[in-house]
Parts: C-alpha cells; structure tokens; sequence
C-alpha cells in the first residue's frame, strides 16, 4: 500500500491526536506488532485483555513508524515520542475496523486480480499452492500463513502494490455473513472453494449451513468472474446452486484430484462436461508418501483440445492431489500452459506445521501436522502416515479436535476407528475429547494395550520418547489449542 498519512486518516474517518512533521508523509506497510516495524509502517495500536498495544506505540515509532493509529489518547511520553520523531497519530474509534476501512480504500487502488480462498479443509496448503503457481508468471501477494481473519484478511490486501498481478487472499469463518463482510471490501474477481467438510459444525449445525457459508464467496463475484469448485465433494452442488453462479454471469471451473476423477467426468452433464476442467488420473504415492499423478486439463480458453501432462508434488498425503489440481485450476485459468503449472507446483514446498517431516538425532522420523485439525484433515493425515514407508513402528499422537459442539464426541470417536485401520504400532491420544479417539480405536478392534490417553503433551511426550528407536516414525496432530507442536520440539531438540 502506499497512503500519504492525510489521506489514511480520512480513509479511516479519523483525527490526528498529534499532528505529523508532514502531513503528506507516505505510509508504505502496516503491522500492530511493534516488534515488525519496517520504515514507513503505520503502527496499528489493538488494545487487548492482557496487552494494549498503546503501550507500545513509542516503541514502534522509535522502530520507524512514521504513524500510529489509535483508540484512545496515548501516554504523555509515547505521544512527546511521536512528536519529537514528526510520527502521526491518527484517533479513531475502533483501530481492527479502521484496518478494514483502510484495506476498502486500497482496493481501489489495485489494478490485478483479486482471488478469494476457502474452505473447510486445505485452504492454506491450496493459497500457498496458487500463490506459488501464479509466482512463476508475475506478481503475487499471499495471505502470510493463515491470516485469514478479520485482520489478516484487510492486512493481505493492503501488502500489496497497486500493479500486484494477483492478490491471493485466504478466508477464514466460523458462522453465516462472515464471508459476505469479508468479500464487501476485499471484492474478489475469482474464487475457490476447497471443500465442505465438519469444520466449525458447532457454530453452523450442519454440513449443509457449512455449504451456504462458503458459498458467499462464490455468491459475491462480480459477472465475468471464474469460481472454481471441488467436483469430487459431495455439498459442491448445494455450493454452486446458492451461489446461483450462471445468474451472475460467473465461470464455473471444475477440479478434482479424488481416484475416480476421471470416472466421474463420464457421468456429467453435457452442459458440464463442457466447463473448464482440471482433473487427476493415475495417482500413487512414493515411499515419503508424495503423490505423482496426471495432471488433465479441458476447456480452458487456448486449449484447443485437452491435455496431460506429469505431475510429481513435494507434499505429503493423496488429498494435496486436490489441493494441487484446484491450484493448477487457477494457473491454467490465468494463461499459464500446463507445463508451466505442472513445474510450479512440483517445486512447492510444505509450510511449517503441515505434513512437515523433521527427523530426531536418534533417528526418528517425526511427521509435524500440529498445526490444525479438523476430522477430515485427521483421516487425511492419517492415511498419508499409513503409506509412509517405516522400517520400525508407526505412532500416532492425536489431540482434541475444536469447535465440534455436541458433535465432537461422535467425530472424535469415528477419528479413532479410521485410525485403527492405518497400521498404527501405537496410538497416543491427548486431552479429553481424544479419549473418545481412544474409545473409537478400541471399539474398531486396535488392541487396547497399544491405546494409550493422557492429559496434555508433557504426558504424550514422556510416554512415547524414551520408549523410541531408529527407524520409528511419529505422526503429531491436533487442533491448534493442544499446544502438541511442543511434543514435535521435544522429539527432534
């Protein structure tokens, strides 16, 4: 972004509480962790429960903010610091809204192609796969990680320039409207929805609420805009049909990555069968556990007739097919041949936390997934571990899955059945609802003696790690709040 400090402050509705060395001072990033600072940041001021971010303003200034923008009046000594240093600060009445009116007004400014991302499952591993997709034919701006909320999400589109090629934009939600607030000021030209999974079944209640929240995404392109859809999940129809896409003058693309892609392409309709397409044929794993397969292709605007070409993924775990053909989805529907899609996607790599594969001293292999779970994404993990070539045991270390509701038992409980059948050595389930992964495991005939259930992931790690051997494979996974990424950090120290 790039905003003289003036006209920022009439984009947010805002007042200078201390008035700049020079009001036409340009601002060129924004963070609210002072410890980021860059020159010409604006330094966003959050207050919080345990930390207000006033309290750091004269930090970030000294750092090289060249404006802070504010809540409420700062100390007397923060504001003698943004005064000495000729900083800004602009008032506003909410700081986290201000950020959404500010990213509103640099939408504006973007000449490129907006891309929204959801989904109940993938949706990161598929941003970073269209991100790195797009990369090798121009400009790209990507959510960081998995900022993908009410911050994250205005942050995203104000990191880019205003000539960025493609803005790639990743949306999180947890109930109805959220997207439709998000995609208000974000206005994605191109969306994509991963699937329709159980995530966030507590606050919507059902698959098919779940469906109609993602759906707005969809719902919210403009005429001529491209919504690409997962072929192979079974709620993509309730998807397309809220999202009424033919009545917007909306593309619809088609991907699927699933074993019977190609024998679900036989049963379309004509009208179908003749959008633009991407689908997987031919689909294995090597001995890590990466999927090679081929990458088909119809329909595509310069595609006379269809196309195959091979494709080899450093990821883990036969869903990436999916994420990697919705990816490739983007990269065919921006102009890039096959080829070129095909050879970006087998140089992306795995994101810290994600079907991660680290190895210990001693000779471990330890598989990080803690970084998330839902049940889908567990089953998932689940069976890559299980194609995993192990010369010695296989143990699975999995935690409480959140925002289930009254569903969480039953879920945790199918978890642990599904795991009983992925050639497990030894199950190490942590926390309370993962007793019921314990209960599901048992009931599916594991034996009961290669169950274990602790409370935390001090116990997970002092059960499993003297007990460890060269050639021994450790698979860790959970929602985020278990903290089991401390379990990964103690395995490979």
């Amino acid at each position: 972004m790039r905003f003289q400090m003036i006209e920022a402050a009439r984009a947010v509705g805002g007042s200078f509480a201390v008035a700049p060395a020079d009001e036409h001072a340009c601002i060129t990033s924004l963070t609210w962790d002072s410890r980021a600072v860059s020159e010409g940041a604006l330094y966003v001021a959050l207050p919080g429960e345990r930390v207000d971010g006033h309290d750091f303003a004269a930090a970030a200034v000294a750092a090289g903010a060249v404006c802070v923008l504010a809540q409420h009046a700062l100390s007397e000594s923060a504001a003698a610091a943004c005064r000495e240093a000729g900083a800004g600060v602009i008032e506003v009445a909410d700081t986290a809204a201000a950020v959404t009116q500010l990213a509103r007004a640099w939408r504006t400014c973007l000449a490129g192609r907006v891309i929204g991302i959801t989904g109940s499952t993938g949706k990161t591993t598929t941003k970073n796969l269209v991100r790195d997709v797009l990369a090798a034919a121009g400009s790209v701006v990507a959510t960081r990680g998995n900022q993908n909320n009410e911050l994250g999400v205005p942050n995203t589109v104000l990191a880019a320039d205003a000539g960025t090629a493609n803005v790639v934009v990743e949306m999180g939600m947890r109930g109805l409207h959220q997207l439709d607030a998000l995609c208000a000021f974000v206005r994605p030209q191109w969306g994509l929805v991963t699937n329709v999974g159980e995530s966030h079944i507590e606050l919507l209640g059902s698959r098919e609420n779940i469906a109609a929240a993602k759906a707005e995404l969809l719902a919210s392109l403009p005429e001529g805009g491209m919504a690409f859809v997962n072929a192979a999940n079974d709620m993509t129809p309730l998807v397309r049909q809220l999202a009424q896409l033919d009545e917007h003058g909306v593309t619809c693309v088609l991907y699927d990555g699933s074993a019977e892609a190609a024998a679900r392409r036989e049963s379309l309709s004509a009208a179908d069968a003749a959008l633009p397409a991407v689908w997987a044929t031919d689909i294995a794993l090597d001995a890590q556990g990466c999927p090679r397969f081929t990458l088909n292709a119809a329909n595509f605007a310069g595609m006379p007739a269809p196309v195959s070409v091979p494709c080899a993924l450093e990821l883990r775990g036969m869903h990436n097919v999916s994420n990697a053909c919705s990816a490739a989805a983007v990269g065919l529907a921006a102009g890039m041949t096959a080829d070129q899609v095909a050879a970006a996607l087998g140089a992306a790599q795995p994101e810290s936390g994600r079907q991660e594969v680290l190895h210990t001293p001693a000779g471990v292999t330890v598989i990080n997934d803690a970084y998330n779970a839902n049940p889908d994404s567990m089953r998932a993990s689940l069976s890559t571990f299980a194609a995993l070539e192990v010369s010695g045991r296989r143990i699975a270390v999995l935690g409480d899955m959140g925002e289930l509701g009254d569903f969480a038992p039953a879920l945790h409980e199918e978890v642990g059945a599904f795991a009983a059948g992925c050639k497990l050595d030894s199950l190490v389930c942590v926390g309370q609802l993962a007793q019921r992964i314990a209960a599901g495991a048992q009931a599916a005939g594991m034996p009961a003696g290669a169950i274990v259930t602790v409370a935390d992931w001090q116990e997970a790690l002092s059960s499993i790690a003297p007990e460890l051997a060269p050639g021994d494979a450790v698979l860790v996974k959970a929602s985020h709040f278990m903290g089991l990424t401390r379990v990964v950090e103690g395995l490979v120290k």
